[in-house]
This record gives structure tokens, C-alpha cells and sequence, in this order.
């Protein structure tokens, strides 16, 4: 009877672990990130063939943006190296990702002079560029 007893505690200590474990880690993600945030995605096609120092000079354009008080997070990069299938786009040079508190923080981002003339002004990298905007659930 003992050893019942002790492998059924096991067994409910494990699983009550488990799904505690799943609430925290479920609880860390949903304080990073709340129900109504939006999370700003744009990618950046650059023109062919301009130099590594034209390059250098597009990415300030991320430092310029993430001065906008609005900005929560900012992060960019490259496509990843991953397995090329027909769903997957590798064809961007540069992707950014920023997230905002709300729809109110982005609109004013979106008319933030800062936005607005570093648009301008870094334009002359790219051929085309994506916008793609979730509010989070």
C-alpha cells in the first residue's frame, strides 16, 4: 500500500510540476508581452551594390529610431540561414522588429519627426520595403 501511496504522490508531484513550470513560463511571456501590444515588423530590401559603408550608414537608421520614446524594444538583422522551402523568404537584406505599448504609441511613432525625416533621409538604401503589424491577443 506504502509503495502505491509513493508512486502515486510521484506521479501528481510531477505533473503538478510540470503544469506550474507551463504558468511561470507562460506568465514571463505574457509580462514581456501584453494583450494589445503591437509588435512592428518591417523589412528592408537594399539596393544592389551599394558599398559596406553605405550599409554601416542604413543600419544608424535603427539607432535614430529607437530614440523615439514610444519604441519599447527594438531589434534587427539578417535572414536567417535557415532550410530554404517555398514558404520561407530569404530574399530581404534587413529586418526590424519593434514593439509598442499600444495602437496609440505606434500612431505616434509612425508621425514622430524623427521617424518621419530618418525615412527620408535613409530611403536612398532600399529598393522596396514591408511593413507587417500584429496587436497581440
Amino acid at each position: 500500500m506504502k509503495r502505491k501511496q509513493f508512486i502515486g504522490a510521484t506521479l501528481l508531484s510531477l505533473i503538478l510540476g510540470k503544469s506550474l513550470a507551463q504558468e511561470t513560463k507562460k506568465d514571463k511571456r505574457m509580462a514581456q508581452l501584453k494583450k494589445g501590444t503591437i509588435i512592428h515588423v518591417v523589412y528592408f530590401w537594399l539596393k544592389e551594390g551599394i558599398s559596406k559603408e553605405e550599409e554601416q550608414d542604413f543600419l544608424r537608421y535603427f539607432d535614430v529610431l529607437e530614440t523615439i520614446p514610444q519604441v519599447q524594444t527594438l531589434n534587427f538583422g539578417k535572414p536567417a540561414p535557415t532550410t530554404k522551402r517555398e514558404v520561407v523568404d530569404h530574399s530581404y537584406s534587413y529586418n526590424l522588429i519593434c514593439t509598442f505599448k499600444n495602437l496609440e504609441d505606434i500612431t505616434i511613432y509612425e508621425n514622430h519627426p524623427t521617424h518621419v525625416v530618418g525615412a527620408k533621409k535613409f530611403s536612398k538604401y532600399w529598393t522596396r520595403v514591408e511593413v507587417k503589424d500584429t496587436q497581440l491577443m
